[in-house]
């Protein structure tokens, strides 16, 4: 599904390379996790296989589906089914969540489906998820608390379903039981729809705790300087980062 090869991005307007050789397969139906402190580049490689117009690819390949997708637009991308969502929502004044909805759905519903019935369903996806039913008259994240805004961040990805969702940070400003309500929720759209992936993106190896990921990958430098199952996770909780350190080549 998701194959990158020596990808090499920067900053537009700082001119500051971040990634520098990135390479990763991710296939149809896995789950995978990409760990790493703070400035390591998790981030930049959302927003870049995201499209983000404020990086740059210097170098490297990415292909979604077989499509190489370097020059594609970040609203072509969404709806050629990547999904990305936010370490930090932003509040959108004026914009209610009842209209966001109705104006994102129109792309990823087929027009017979009158937005009624989609937003009854987008009702009850709140309510999974723990969040009241007027939070569709609020403005877009205004007000909200960091566990409102990542829960309706993660259920955005059973609206939409997405062939790829990358969850950045999912879990930073969740409680335990709102991490655990999101992980069991995501795991079963995977379940239920075999076609599709996700990447969760932390540092904390708490989410590892609820997650049972097909892949592990560790971030430093801008480079993936390792991969494994379980097992690498539940040696980054007990080392550190440090010990790593040497896989990085300058």
């Amino acid at each position: 599904m998701l194959k990158i090869i020596n990808l090499k991005a920067k900053v537009k307007s700082l001119d500051k390379p971040i990634l520098n050789g990135v390479d990763l397969e991710v296939k149809s139906g896995e789950i995978h996790c990409i760990m790493g402190r703070n400035g390591s580049g998790k981030s930049t490689l959302g927003h870049v296989i995201m499209g983000n117009p404020d990086y740059e690819i210097e170098e490297g390949e990415i292909y979604f589906n077989g499509q190489l997708i370097n020059e594609l637009p970040t609203n072509e991308r969404a709806v050629a089914g990547i999904y990305l969502a936010f370490q930090n929502p932003i509040e959108i004044p004026g914009v209610t969540l009842a209209n966001f909805f109705r104006y994102t759905t129109k792309k990823f519903y087929p027009e017979n489906i009158p937005y009624p019935q989609i937003r009854k369903k987008i009702i009850e996806l709140l309510g999974k998820f723990g969040i009241p039913e007027d939070t569709m008259r609020r403005y877009l994240n205004e007000g909200f608390s960091g566990g409102e805004r990542k829960r309706i961040e993660a259920m955005q990805v059973l609206v939409y379903k997405p062939k790829l969702a990358i969850l950045d940070e999912i879990d930073s400003g969740l409680d335990i039981d709102g991490l655990k309500q999101v992980v069991r929720y995501i795991n079963e759209y995977v379940e239920q729809n075999p076609e599709s992936s996700i990447i969760f993106i932390t540092h904390y190896s708490r989410l590892l705790q609820y997650l049972n990921p097909n892949k592990v990958h560790v971030m430093i430098g801008g480079r993936i300087v390792m991969s494994g199952d379980m097992s690498l996770a539940k040696e980054i909780d007990e080392k550190g980062y440090s010990w790593l350190e040497g896989n990085v080549v300058s």
